[in-house]
């Protein structure tokens, strides 16, 4: 399983919302990108990046500072919000330098633009992001709630030729609570789509246990940030558990 950090960035600052409430967000710091060498010298393997405003406007507001992030990192880099159009996933992936992107509202009002971005740079780079609100999948920065189970949007997902997903249930996130493991194990035994495990994680245990279900991977944000988790000796545990498979 790979552990990926989360910066979501607003403004250009990092920041965590409340169950994606925009009103509700606490600034953690206002160099992203000094967080993001931190969690390389952790001996993360990959970073999470959200571009909060670009997700809620559809724009490239914190292009400056992804640029930023990017360059002091040598670990690769996920991006995503706002990322809907095919002129947007070029900037990011051939100019900024970005290892994927991750198309959330895009890939449910559009399915023929997916299937560009797949079909140009291959579903290694292109990550869709799932956000699930009872059981519906959301879009718009999570304001807007679809009347697509997130079962039928995979079997849609699966059929285009994604291959990786980011879910999250957006009732957990920036919770504390714990992800929703029902919604995940529900997801690995009904498809083929490797899948982040996002929002939730409250402790390393909720990390390990994430790992020992066999999913693909899983993110951390508001756990590490509010010093709920010591990341750098679970991601250390994990390269040595790996390392005896």
């Amino acid at each position: 399983m790979i552990l990926i950090p989360a910066i979501d960035l607003k403004d250009g600052q990092a920041v965590r919302l409340y169950k994606g409430d925009y009103l509700q967000k606490t600034i953690y710091s206002s160099s992203p990108e000094d967080i993001a060498l931190n969690f390389e010298k952790m001996g993360a393997d990959y970073l999470h990046v959200v571009d909060l405003d670009g997700a809620k406007e559809g724009t490239t507001t914190n292009l400056e500072t992804i640029q930023k992030i990017r360059n002091v990192l040598s670990i690769p880099m996920e991006l995503g919000g706002g990322i809907r159009d095919i002129q947007t996933v070029d900037l990011y992936l051939d100019q900024i330098g970005i290892d994927r992107v991750i198309l959330g509202t895009a890939a449910i009002e559009n399915p023929e633009f997916l299937k560009t971005a797949i079909q140009k740079y291959g579903p290694e780079r292109i990550v869709v992001g799932v956000d699930v609100k009872d059981g519906y999948v959301a879009t718009s920065g999570w304001l807007v709630q679809t009347k697509t189970h997130y079962l039928d949007f995979l079997k849609e997902l699966e059929n285009i030729g994604v291959q990786y997903i980011v879910c999250t249930d957006i009732s957990k996130d920036g919770t504390l609570s714990g992800p929703s493991y029902d919604l995940y194990q529900d997801i690995f035994e009904h498809s083929s789509i490797k899948f982040v495990v996002s929002g939730g994680i409250k402790d390393a245990d909720d990390i390990y246990r994430v790992n020992a279900l066999g999913y693909y991977g899983c993110i951390v944000g508001k756990a590490y940030y509010e010093g709920k988790i010591d990341l750098k000796e679970v991601i250390s545990c994990l390269q040595k558990e790996s390392s005896h498979v």
